[in-house]
C-alpha cells in the first residue's frame, strides 16, 4: 500500500508542477488517479510539507510550496 501512495503523491506532484494550481476535483478528473488515491496523496504530500492547501470559494485548491 505504501507504494502505491507514494505513486500516487509522485502523480499528483507532477501534475501540479506542469499545471500550477489546481482543485482536488481537477486533479481527480485530470490525473487518471481514483479520488481515494488523491486524497492519500494529499496526505503524504503535506506530510512532506511539499503543499499548499487553501479554500478558494467551495474549492480546495492544491498548490506546491
Amino acid at each position: 500500500m505504501i507504494n502505491t501512495i507514494s505513486e500516487a503523491a509522485g502523480i499528483v506532484w507532477h501534475y501540479l508542477d506542469k499545471n500550477g494550481a489546481s482543485s482536488v476535483n481537477k486533479v481527480t478528473n485530470e490525473s487518471g488517479l481514483s479520488r481515494n488515491d488523491v486524497q492519500r496523496a494529499i496526505g503524504w504530500l503535506s506530510k512532506e510539507d511539499k503543499l499548499t492547501i487553501e479554500m478558494i470559494g467551495r474549492a480546495e485548491t492544491l498548490s506546491l510550496k
